[in-house]
């Protein structure tokens, strides 16, 4: 390929899955229980033969589920312990969620289910008064912002520009490294067919009565016909601030904090391609939220600001009226939704439009949602993740032959390549991503389901559904600030040992 063709044309990558400490597949609690396991059966060989093979039997039983692991690196342990903890949550009747005024719940609110059950919605003014929503999540003390924008998008638009907004990107994720107690962010776009209240609230009030016939019925057939055929698409960022260990801040002094911060913030996103972006206040966040769990009343959402100028709906009758949980998907008033989760970037380099077809609507959902989660890494610790991932690479590059010496060597050079970019001022940020499609029933799961393995194969994505966490990934894909590794069970650090 000419230099000219690669400078027009450029290419991205080099991300890495983060290396698993231990030895081999065991991880570093295996890897543990490994070695102690020999130092033990030596030590018991000069006590008795036969003694030591019952000790060797009973330690390979527990080693070799930690061996064993799917292609997304879980091990026998994990699913097994997945698998218990949906049939407790069935036993208990916690997946199935009933709300409102002839519910068993106080109050008679419709509040959000699961992970939303305890968030609380508060509202403060940027530095332009703009009013802006801001979500505590009591359990964890997080507190979250969500931001609006509309993307220019890549039609008719110069690689250069596009390049350009790439890298504006990249720097806007380097700079969240950088951000006072940030714990993760997220960007959902969320497309759905266009129910056509906003095309016929913007043009037919503006018919003359006084002009003529054929052309009124040619405006009314337009309003009629064109949103057949199209769709609405609308993005959101969040970020998501917690507090630091043994910290205690008054809620009106870190929505202050924030307020000051968001002007920054959407000035990358603009610079990024983002287009006009400006914060989301908590009855617009209200408004996502029923509308992701109840698809019907998307065209009275609309309807209701294009009349009124809001809807006036409160965070505590934003969730779904009934909501239940299955193995691989979640019912909610109106809508039946399955989740899938990333297992596998793209190998090798893409280009800068491998996710379109992924974020566009696709035909025959009512709603879709692509969530890219990222977790910003603090400098310090980036530093330290390159150099163990260099000197592991090196030390792989030496100690294999043949074929498999080249993809060594490949990953010496995106180590080394990593670490000279980490040490001129990038950021390193761990991501993921989740896709969440609605459907009217559960005889549409299956076509949906082969939709969204297309998509997926054109994005060179490896992802799998998010059976029996159907609910929990729901909430993570909305714009709420609910970030996976926060709400674990097992300490995050415990985690990537296994």
């Amino acid at each position: 390929m000419s230099t000219e063709t690669a400078a027009a044309d450029p290419t991205y990558g080099n991300w890495r899955r983060p290396r698993r400490p231990g030895l081999g597949p065991f991880g570093l609690v295996g890897t543990i229980g490994l070695f102690g396991g020999l130092v033990l059966d030596l030590l018991v060989s000069l006590i008795s033969l036969q003694f030591t093979l019952v000790v060797i039997v009973i330690q390979c039983v527990f080693l070799l589920p930690l061996a064993v692991r799917t292609q997304d690196g879980r091990n026998v342990y994990q699913l097994t312990a997945l698998r218990i903890g949906w049939f407790r949550r069935k036993a208990k009747g916690v997946t199935t969620y009933v709300s409102g005024p002839l519910s068993q719940r106080p109050g008679g609110k419709f509040r959000p289910p699961g992970l939303l059950s305890r968030v609380k919605v508060t509202e403060g003014r940027d530095a332009y008064d703009q009013p802006f929503g801001v979500l505590h999540h009591p359990s964890r003390n997080l507190y979250t912002i969500v931001l609006g924008c509309e993307p220019d998008g890549g039609s008719l638009v110069d690689p250069d520009q596009i390049d350009n907004w790439v890298a504006a990107w990249g720097h806007w994720l380097a700079r969240l490294s950088s951000e006072p107690n940030l714990r993760g962010a997220s960007v959902i776009v969320e497309t759905a067919p266009d129910t056509g209240t906003r095309l016929a609230n913007e043009v037919l009030p503006r018919i003359d009565p006084g002009a003529p016939a054929a052309a009124r019925a040619v405006m009314e057939e337009v309003v009629q016909r064109y949103p057949t055929a199209s769709s609405e698409m609308h993005t959101y960022l969040t970020l998501t601030y917690g507090m630091p260990p043994g910290q205690k801040r008054k809620s009106e002094d870190i929505i202050a904090d924030l307020a000051i911060r968001i002007p920054g913030l959407l000035d990358g996103v603009v610079r990024a391609g983002g287009g006009p972006a400006a914060p989301l206040s908590a009855e617009n966040i209200a408004e996502v939220v029923r509308v992701a769990y109840d698809p019907a009343v998307a065209g009275d959402v609309l309807e209701a600001r294009a009349v009124h100028g809001g809807t006036g709906l409160d965070w505590d009758d934003a969730g779904p009226a009934a909501a239940v949980e299955k193995v691989n998907a979640y019912q909610h008033d109106s809508g039946v939704s399955r989740t899938w989760m990333l297992t596998l970037a793209p190998r090798g380099t893409v280009r800068a439009q491998v996710l379109r077809g992924l974020l566009e609507d696709a035909p025959g959902t009512r709603r879709k949602r692509v969530a890219l989660l990222y977790r910003p890494i603090d400098p310090a610790t980036s530093a330290r993740i390159v150099e163990a991932d260099r000197r592991a690479a090196q030390f792989m590059a030496t100690s294999r032959r043949g074929m498999v010496q080249a993809r060594a060597a490949n990953e010496v050079r995106a180590a080394e390549q990593t670490a000279v970019e980490e040490a001129t001022g990038a950021g390193l940020v761990e991501f993921s991503l989740m896709v969440t499609v609605t459907v009217d029933s559960d005889a549409e799961l299956e076509d949906a389901n082969v939709t969204v393995r297309n998509l997926l194969a054109g994005a060179r994505l490896l992802m799998r559904p998010a059976d029996r966490m159907q609910a929990a990934a729901f909430s993570c894909t909305l714009p709420v600030g609910i970030l996976p590794w926060e709400h674990t069970l097992m300490p995050r650090e415990l985690k990537e040992a296994l």
